[in-house]
């Protein structure tokens, strides 16, 4: 009987290998946290291995609450300053989007990340509908009275004037940057905080120090946590509601996400909800700038502040409060609040040269503050402290997507603000006529439709999101401020900004944006990464993938520009595996159904027990495959899907006075391709994109430089490489130890199927192609294994545009003489333009079929890692791609 391996050879035999977890985090609210690992590695350059993309630019950082660093700040001075700052003592809010946005971008274009495949399923889009705000206008009856209470004199704040409110912010900011609360007596921020703003309270839990700023933060937790008072940003519909609140008007800005959420025409009911808002924020303002004090003083050991002092506020926050604690630290760290007084109005002064209009967008408050004394009448300006950096962010998005006329945008857009700065304020601009903008019915139409039957609306992995659009609107505002939530709503930001701002594409567009769709444009198509085809697309070579947008030269046939919606169908795996029966509850499944050793248990695993998996292993070699994207077809007449009005399931005001509601073409979507196998006729294969499918790039490995793997007829035979022989990693050894990949234990069934045999047939089933396994035991454990790799020829590896910017940005690049060879072709791997017409066809035929896929590129990850990772997240397909 052969001997069992020890835990030096299985660490030996799976360096480089990730290993996929999922546990729970007692801090985190919601479903386990998966992650994955390179438990035997300790080299920087495997333990930095990801699957998906970095942040590439400062001014997108606010995508996400996870730790991380922006890509420009190895050579950014300012972006350097920036994550300096954020070194300094703060309070850390345990709050995190879900899913993960950093994991939202795999480093296949279209792709996500494993984390991000296994929170889909239970992210914040699941969550029902904040009850009693389904308006922008007067809330509910229940949320009235709560908020009336709370200004009474039984309740916990005083009613204080809009400017005294923005004073108030515009002093915590000062505070903040300047850092000094903690330089004031606790006796002066009490009275601050009560004898003016909050009304004190009896409760006291400190009893050393009554004004102390324990018992501060205790009273401004409670009266943030008040339920029915405050917008709950954990739910996604407010978090980019947000800047509508703020910065919306009563003609042309309203927004469909497909929630309940309506409008309103009454300035009045406007101005009420913006200013129980901007209190929103004051309170968290006050209590993150008591909560950083606290926390710095535990740093340099102040006395009368422990540790344990902090656990205990964050866990007295609920999560309606910690996400009110976010958006006061993107409020604090992006906005600013400047008093000025009133002056005749004269013409702006131009612009100095190379300076942005968009860099210096301000917002004034309308709301004026008049004495009977002889003090000029004064206003407060809303204006955003890193203008230009979120300017750069933008045209450095539209670089990366080759937006039309890139070369002139900057000069456009600049040109075109002329005209807006020199409006009065409170006025408009836009190319579109006044009567041409109330000839349609603003943002009332329901897009999270399908086949005309509204689907439920907490039951969508993503929001459908329709916007209207003009010059310099709130969503322009949102993002040049830079207030910004963690969530795909930075996504919507970035288009809408950019179309916003270029006249010609609103001219062609029409002022009805479409924001999970796609659109054609000046000779390219654009399409939303929640969009299926967008996904697909993106597989093809010169397809540009940016912040959840992408770009390709394919354009459907016959249409022109404008807008598109795409019909497909849910997958129903996926429906029926959402909230709480998603994958990720059942943490220990996740993890044993990928484990390293199978279902084997420590100590008992033998070297038989495991192969080296491949995919082009045949008795007889497969025909050669060519196949040539033809054409996007959306001219199959669709089924007649009439776009609901929200009027139909909330009576707005907006909708009972319009006469035409927006024409929403939805169509379903067909590749056409030309494909040619082996030595047969040429034939043409059209391939409709039915299901929403989703597609995840196989987490990089880096295959062992510990062991050397000599094959027998039935198994392996592993041999270790002596330690006082090191490999030569510019041997062609390492080369084929590459090509090796890691050992897969015999728990795991997989089926290989090439390409050329999976489009002759179209009508087999997956659970046909699965009952003939060509390695493993028998078992629920299979994965289909679609080989596009044999009988096709190497890609060229030409750096042209992209995936993960130059190798001069890189900052493993700079890591001279520490590089494995694992890490060196891992690197290699991400600087390349991948993709190819083929890519596109297998990735079409998931859609058709409805297969959720794991893209595993060779060269990056091998077959053995792709399909443990198969098994993490119970997907039953690997594309194997060159």
């Amino acid at each position: 009987m052969a001997p069992s391996l020890t835990d030096e050879d299985i660490e030996k035999l799976f360096s480089g290998a990730p290993q996929f977890f999922a546990r729970q985090e007692t801090h985190f609210h919601g479903a386990p946290h998966p992650s994955v690992a390179f438990v035997f590695d300790e080299e920087l350059e495997i333990r930095d291995l990801t699957d998906h993309v970095p942040i590439q630019d400062k001014a997108w950082g606010a995508i996400t609450a996870w730790p991380h660093l922006t890509r420009d700040t190895e050579h950014d001075a300012a972006a350097k300053r920036q994550e300096h700052d954020k070194l300094k003592a703060h309070f850390h809010v345990k709050c995190r989007e879900r899913p993960n946005m950093l994991s939202m971008s795999g480093l296949e274009k279209g792709t996500m990340g494993y984390q991000a495949a296994l929170e889909l399923p239970t992210g914040d889009s699941l969550e029902e509908e904040q009850f009693g705000f389904e308006s922008l206008g007067t809330k509910a009856r229940v949320i009235v009275d709560a908020r009336t209470h709370m200004m009474s004199h039984n309740g916990m704040l005083h009613r204080i004037a809009e400017p005294e409110l923005l004073e108030r912010l515009q002093q915590n900011s000062d505070i903040y940057r300047n850092n000094d609360l903690k330089t004031r007596t606790s006796t002066d921020s009490y009275k601050d905080l009560f004898h003016n703003f909050m009304r004190p309270t009896s409760a006291v839990t400190d009893q050393a120090d009554h004004h102390g700023l324990h018992n501060q933060i205790r009273a401004l937790l409670k009266c943030l946590g008040v339920a029915n008072v405050w917008i709950d940003f954990s739910r996604v519909e407010w978090r980019i509601r947000l800047g509508q609140v703020l910065w919306g008007e009563n003609d042309g800005d309203e927004l469909d996400d497909g929630t309940a959420i309506h409008d309103t025409d009454d300035s009045r009911e406007r101005s009420e909800e913006k200013y129980w808002l901007l209190m929103q924020i004051l309170l968290a303002t006050e209590l993150l700038i008591r909560l950083d004090a606290v926390t710095e003083g535990i740093e340099v050991g102040v006395s009368g502040i422990r540790p344990i002092d902090v656990v205990h506020f964050e866990r007295a926050a609920s999560q309606t409060v910690k996400w009110s604690l976010l958006l006061a630290r993107s409020w604090l760290d992006n906005v600013e609040i400047v008093k000025e007084e009133d002056v005749p109005l004269q013409r702006p002064t131009q612009p100095r040269r190379g300076s942005s209009w968009l860099a210096t967008l301000a917002s004034k408050v309308t709301n004026r503050y008049h004495k009977r004394s002889p003090v000029p009448p004064y206003h407060f300006t809303i204006k955003g402290r890193h203008g230009q950096r979120q300017v750069d962010g933008l045209t450095h998005f539209a670089k990366r997507l080759m937006w039309p006329g890139i070369d002139r945008y900057e000069s456009r857009i600049s040109e075109n603000a002329q005209l807006a700065a020199e409006e009065a304020p409170g006025r408009r601009t836009s190319s579109l006529s006044i009567k041409s903008l109330q000839s349609y019915n603003y943002g009332a139409w329901d897009i999270t439709c399908n086949h005309g039957k509204h689907k439920g609306r907490a039951h969508a992995q993503r929001r459908r999101l329709a916007a209207a659009l003009h010059e310099s609107g709130w969503l322009t505002k949102s993002y040049v401020f830079g207030l910004v939530l963690p969530g795909d709503s930075l996504y919507h930001y970035l288009m809408a900004t950019l179309l916003e701002n270029d006249t010609e594409a609103m001219a062609k567009l029409g002022p009805f944006a479409n924001l999970s769709g796609g659109f054609v444009y000046s000779g390219k198509s654009f399409w939303s990464s929640n969009c299926v085809v967008g996904r697909v697309l993106a597989a093809g070579k010169g397809a540009a993938d940016c912040m959840g947008w992408i770009s390709t030269d394919v354009l459907p046939d016959g249409i022109e520009d404008g807008w598109l919606t795409i019909e497909a169908e849910d997958v129903a795996d996926d429906m029926a595996q959402l909230g709480k029966k998603a994958r990720l509850w059942g943490k220990k499944k996740v993890e044993r159904e990928s484990s390293i050793l199978g279902n084997s248990k420590e100590g008992s695993v033998q070297a038989g027990d495991f192969i080296i998996p491949h995919e082009n292993q045949y008795d007889t070699p497969p025909p050669k495959v060519y196949a040539e994207l033809l054409s996007l077809d959306l001219n199959s007449p669709p089924e007649p899907v009439t776009a609901t009005p929200l009027s139909e399931m909330v009576p707005t005001p907006t909708v009972e006075h319009c006469t035409k509601c927006p024409e929403l073409k939805s169509y379903p979507a067909r590749l056409k391709f030309f494909v040619s196998v082996g030595e047969g006729k040429e034939e043409e294969y059209q391939v409709a994109l039915t299901y929403d499918v989703n597609f995840v790039t196989a987490h990089p490995c880096a295959p062992s430089q510990r062991v050397k793997v000599v094959k027998s007829p039935t198994s392996p035979t592993l041999v270790f490489q002596r330690a006082d022989c090191p490999a030569d990693v510019s041997s062609n050894g390492s080369k084929s130890g590459f090509r090796t990949g890691h050992p897969l234990h015999n728990f795991y069934e997989f089926t290989v199927l090439h390409i050329s045999e999976l489009i002759q047939k179209p009508d087999t089933p997956l659970s046909e192609f699965l009952a003939v396994s060509s390695f493993g035991k028998s078992g629920s454990n299979r994965v289909l294994v679609i080989d596009c790799i044999t009988g096709f020829a190497e890609q060229p590896q030409v750096p042209a545009f992209e995936r993960i910017m130059t190798p001069s940005s890189s900052p493993i690049s700079d890591r001279k003489g520490s590089f494995s060879a694992a890490a060196r072709m891992h690197l290699e791997s991400q600087k390349m333009q991948f993709g190819s017409d083929m890519e596109i066809m297998v990735r079409a035929v998931c859609a058709q079929r409805g297969w959720n896929a794991i893209i595993s590129r060779r060269k990056r990850s091998c077959l053995a890692c792709a399909i443990r990772e198969a098994g993490a997240l119970a997907w039953k397909v690997v594309i194997r791609v060159p």
